[in-house]
């Protein structure tokens, strides 16, 4: 029998609580459990970001829980996710909001993220998701590589740092010989006009280096730096320095491709106490890594596992957001950055582990 569509009565109350609609096999329950044992071992940073007397503010553990949805669902503004949290309620369990609680103001879900728009807060957090990693990431064999992030910020802003003229005077640039040395963004500074391949047309960007272990492909170590032609080599020193501190009690291996085929780089991944696998560039050129290193088996492995870094760039970029970030500053670029990829550990960690039981 056909039912009635117009004889529906609005009810006043439900029954059923946040929990019971949410189903037992949801895949944002592993990712909640792994967000909420993170969050709470950072309660301590959390007490010194804010002050003992005053209106209380977004609770630093929902807001950062609302930004992992934002960066899983493409949510493209604080707006958005403000509406979305209005009336989905699967975001409104997973930020740990009751069913009829009033939502947000966006511009003061914006003021109150500002607060946590730091780089040690972004690292502990990153760093927490690593350790509910344990056991799934290698501890011997890594891949490094860097990608462009275009930065919030037009050609047009782009202009003399001595030109005082009006914000019109910037509207007609062709013709004209641009560098990051005579010129500089109005509207964010940090941007560096840059392109990372030949053909390419430059563009106002940011860099950001991720160090992944071959094993399961997780982000080991991760960075931003402003976009110039040394950063990537640059910034992979620092994040195996950083790596070795940890106290990593093997030999590490590093993977890397054409672009860090230079004798400075390997010599001093060497002094680090790791040894470059970097694919060899002898186009025209001798390349710095020799028989020493090409001859073992390992390099060739290697060398097979470096697609994986690719893998959560292109997460990032379709899924994350970060094609074209939305922040400006050096300092919430490299915050945004580190943050998704910890989003994109606490995704992975959840089915690795369904598929080692």
């Amino acid at each position: 029998m056909r039912g009635n569509d117009k004889e529906v009565q609005g009810g006043m109350f439900s029954y059923v609580t946040l929990e019971q609609r949410v189903p037992e096999n949801h895949p944002l329950r592993a990712v909640r459990a792994l967000a909420d044992a993170v969050l709470s071992g950072m309660s301590a940073s959390f007490e010194a970001l804010y002050s003992k007397v005053g209106r209380p503010s977004v609770p630093p553990e929902r807001l950062l829980r609302a930004l992992l949805l934002q960066v899983f669902y493409s949510v493209r503004s604080e707006r958005m996710l403000m509406e979305q949290l209005d009336y989905n309620l699967l975001f409104r369990w997973f930020v740990g909001m009751e069913m009829d609680e009033p939502v947000w103001n966006h511009a003061v879900f914006s003021k109150n993220r500002d607060r946590l728009l730091n780089q040690e807060l972004a690292q502990q957090f990153f760093a927490r998701v690593k350790v509910q990693a344990t056991g799934l990431m290698s501890d011997e064999h890594f891949t490094v590589d860097g990608t462009l992030i275009e930065a919030w910020a037009s050609h047009k802003s782009f202009r003399r740092k001595d030109d005082d003229s009006g914000p019109a005077a910037g509207n007609d640039f062709h013709g004209e010989e641009r560098s990051n040395d005579t010129h500089e963004s109005r509207t964010d500074p940090d941007a560096r006009l840059y392109k990372k391949s030949y053909g390419k047309e430059s563009r106002l960007s940011y860099l950001g280096h991720a160090l992944v272990e071959n094993r399961n492909g997780l982000i080991a170590g991760a960075m931003a730096t402003q976009a110039d032609g040394y950063a990537e080599r640059d910034a992979a020193l620092l994040l195996v320095d950083e790596l070795m501190r940890q106290g990593s009690k093997r030999r590490i291996t590093l993977g890397a491709d054409k672009a860090y085929d230079t004798a400075d780089f390997v010599s001093t991944v060497r002094e680090l106490g790791a040894v470059p696998h970097v694919t060899q560039n002898n186009k025209n050129r001798r390349s710095a890594i020799d028989q020493r290193t090409t001859r073992h088996p390992g390099y060739a492995i290697s060398l097979s596992k470096r697609w994986l870094v690719e893998k959560p760039f292109g997460w990032m970029k379709q899924i994350g957001g970060l094609r074209k970030i939305k922040l400006r500053g050096l300092e919430r670029v490299e915050w945004l950055f580190v943050f998704t990829c910890a989003a994109f550990n606490l995704l992975r960690i959840p089915k690795l582990r369904q598929n080692c039981a």
